[in-house]
């Protein structure tokens, strides 16, 4: 009672709960096309090419998340341009962005003037950090993802399992791999707050996992991996009350422990059977 109330009572908590609500649900949405697309590495180097633009925004004095924002939207286009057009294999395009971007951040980060930040909060996640404007952000990323999935549902699921067989169907292949690709790039950042550039790999991935060991059907796994992660978030939160840990590490270890729950089971239930 004492953490419902304290979420009512104060301002950044409120924050934290509504941000844990709003990333869930668009992680849990874009992971289930990263997942099935199997782009969890092209999400992986998103996240940490955003880096780059997190240290220009500190070297030039602008807003970290901004920074990060355009660094990640021109990575994604750069690689899915690249690997589209078979200039460079997908996964080469990946591995350089990945490590040009922290590179780039990390020689920028050092050359601010003064006292160097702490990047604490960008890598391993701090919730409570969460502003008015982030909530506002993630609420219209909501909206256009939702919209999409209700909209386009089945031209997004073509592309994520065969472009082929969609290009071959007249979906418009290429307009979508580079819409989704700025919607993962957008997602990625705008929940750096809530788990952290090193961990936010996992909360895409593994809600998706969890909803695939219990169904196939790509709608199903869309919709309950948001709930997955959704429910990841909140109990991070609550964990990271309750015991004074990070709320990004909570939840990840809160999700882990889901999908080794989920896995065994059927196993166990097939060593109980007489």
């Amino acid at each position: 009672m004492d953490f419902i109330h304290e979420i009512i009572q104060y301002k950044f908590l409120t924050n934290a709960l509504f941000a844990s609500l709003l990333s869930g649900i668009a992680c849990g949405i874009i992971g289930t096309y990263v997942v099935c697309r199997r782009l969890v590495f092209l999400s992986g180097g998103i996240t940490h090419s955003s880096f780059g633009g997190i240290g220009i925004a500190y070297y030039m004095g602008w807003n970290p998340i901004l920074g990060a924002l355009v660094f990640a939207v021109l990575s994604a286009l750069g690689i899915e341009t690249a690997s589209d057009r078979g200039r460079m294999r997908e996964d080469s395009a990946i591995g350089i962005v990945w490590s040009v971007g922290m590179a780039i951040g990390i020689i920028f980060i050092y050359l601010t003037p003064g006292y160097a930040p702490n990047l604490m909060s960008f890598l391993f996640g701090n919730i409570l950090t969460v502003t008015d404007g982030d909530i506002l952000a993630l609420a219209g990323l909501d909206v256009v993802i939702l919209l999409l999935f209700l909209l386009a549902l089945r031209p997004v699921m073509y592309v994520a399992f065969d472009r082929e067989f969609a290009r071959s169907q007249g979906i418009p292949t290429r307009t979508i791999s580079y819409f989704m690709a700025v919607l993962v790039a957008l997602t990625i950042v705008l929940s750096i707050r809530t788990v952290g550039i090193v961990l936010l790999i996992s909360l895409l991935t593994i809600p998706p996992v969890i909803v695939n060991t219990l169904s196939k059907s790509y709608r199903k796994i869309t919709w309950w991996a948001a709930v997955v992660a959704t429910l990841g978030n909140l109990t991070g939160l609550y964990f990271s009350y309750e015991f004074n840990i990070p709320a990004g590490a909570a939840t990840i270890f809160a999700l882990t422990l889901t999908l080794i729950v989920v896995k065994l089971l059927p196993l166990c239930c097939k060593s109980l059977k007489p």
